[in-house]
């Protein structure tokens, strides 16, 4: 099979693209290399031949449209896109022209290619994010499934839901074979440090203050990177053309008792004068911040028949251990 990854040197990306070709498929990987992208992260692949990266932004129409008649994909699975909260509310308009601008613009390109190109099974793989759904209020509330309204409370939220809306849209409209997931907080390998748990490990390795915003009390659903990519594979195979799915790991859990189990783990391996917990530092809370994400996956798991089995501790563990493992890159991206 061929495939087009955009944003392949990201977090999730990378991990999908090593996945797919160590599966023994062509790669097309499309990155604009912004400041959070990580070539380093796939270069184990370098020189393999099923790889292909190509620097590009995703709003270029006729590059892409380009590689698309030359390539001639079976799939494209769609992750570029901007993805922190804190930059979504300091610069808005990023989010506007990347998240929802490119992806118009690669729904556009692959509906030409498909009325030119007949590809029976090809599939345009939309991956966005639970926040779509907007917060959960209490603990007690009932998970987000797919048939939840879309209630985005960020700009970054918000530029997701917009770039779901327009896959379903053309799907609907211009029968283009789509799929979107939504995804609860991935961690891991190799994810950029300005997301939590990175952010966390490198203040404790730098014996520096961990930000923790208002009480810690905001609650998030945790996935490892690897299972989510096996769920995409998953829906790749058998999921319905015209289909969204949610993927979770059932895992929820506080800001504040994540940091402790961070900084326990730490304190295990590289023991310091005192706990890392001391390091703790509550901050300010950020605006509109979501009190909690929770996803209902039931829908993956009784029509795919696919269910996530890892066990989080352990895999915190791991991530842990990576970081520590590649502490100089860590301190290169902060």
């Amino acid at each position: 099979m061929k495939y087009i990854v955009t944003g392949g040197y990201g977090f999730i990306g990378s991990h999908l693209v090593k996945k797919l070709v160590n599966g023994k498929h062509s790669v097309i990987n499309l990155d604009k290399e912004s400041y959070s992208s990580m070539p380093e992260s796939l270069k184990d692949l370098k020189k393999n031949n099923l790889l292909n990266n190509i620097k590009v932004d995703i709003n270029n129409y006729k590059k892409i449209k380009k590689i698309f008649y030359l390539f001639k994909p079976d799939a494209i699975i769609h992750l570029a896109a901007e993805s922190h909260v804190d930059n979504s509310i300091k610069s808005p308009k990023v989010f506007i022209d990347s998240n929802i601008c490119g992806t118009y613009n690669l729904l556009e390109i692959t509906r030409e290619y498909l009325n030119k190109i007949k590809k029976n099974k090809f599939v345009f793989l939309h991956v966005s994010t639970d926040e779509v759904y907007g917060s959960l209020e209490k603990k007690s509330d009932i998970s987000f499934t797919e048939d939840n309204k879309y209630l985005p409370n960020s700009p970054y939220s918000a530029s997701k839901a917009s770039s779901d809306l327009l896959v379903r849209a053309w799907n609907k409209t211009f029968s283009i074979p789509t799929i979107i997931t939504n995804c609860c907080n991935n961690y891991g390998p190799w994810q950029y440090p300005e997301k939590l748990i990175p952010v966390i490990i490198y203040k404790c390795l730098m014996r520096k203050k961990i930000p923790i915003y208002g009480k810690g009390t905001n609650i998030r659903e945790w996935i490892h990177v690897d299972d989510h990519v096996s769920s995409l594979l998953e829906i790749l195979k058998k999921g319905k053309r015209g289909e969204s799915y949610n993927i979770g790991s059932g895992y929820e859990i506080n800001n504040i008792d994540l940091t402790y189990k961070i900084c326990n783990v730490l304190d295990e391996l590289i023991p310091y004068k005192h706990s890392y917990s001391k390091l703790i530092n509550f901050v300010k809370d950020r605006a509109g911040h979501d009190f909690r994400y929770a996803i209902n996956s039931n829908k993956l798991i009784k029509e795919l028949k696919f269910k996530i089995k890892s066990n989080f501790d352990h895999n915190l563990r791991s991530t842990v251990i990576w970081y520590l493992n590649n502490i100089d890159w860590l301190k290169s991206k902060l």
